[in-house]
């Protein structure tokens, strides 16, 4: 079992960009918010990511980086960081998953998981 102190929770919610799209050149542009919530006990600071992008055609992309768009927000007990990202694919269904590389207040990191999450053109699965 996981230590109550450094619990933090990502929830995901994605969206197909029909504007950003060129699905004649197999181009599928997506967003995804991400809901960053520290139900642990102690203040984090969301300090790396790390993504596992796997197309429909299960080529893997792996992307590494600090911060998430450009913040090393430090995340306070009960409280929450969103924000918005997007990604382009070559496949019409993709997922993504990964972790969150964290700092908690008494200096101990951790890593956040982000569970496997679907990319999907509506339509695409039945």
């Amino acid at each position: 079992m996981s230590d109550p102190r450094y619990q933090v929770d990502v929830s995901v919610v994605t969206r197909f960009l029909v504007e950003q799209s060129l699905p004649e050149q197999d181009r599928f542009a997506f967003a995804y918010t991400i809901t960053v919530q520290n139900n642990g006990q102690l203040p984090a600071k969301l300090l790396s990511r790390h993504w596992v992008i796997t197309d429909g055609d299960g080529h893997v992309e792996e992307v590494r980086g600090a911060g998430v768009v450009g913040q090393q927000p430090l995340i306070g007990v009960g409280e929450s960081h969103t924000y918005t990202s997007g990604t382009v694919m070559t496949s019409r269904v993709g997922t993504m998953q990964g972790s969150y590389q964290m700092l908690a207040e008494d200096g101990k990191h951790f890593d956040a998981i982000i569970a496997p999450f679907r990319l999907a053109v509506p339509g695409a699965l039945h």
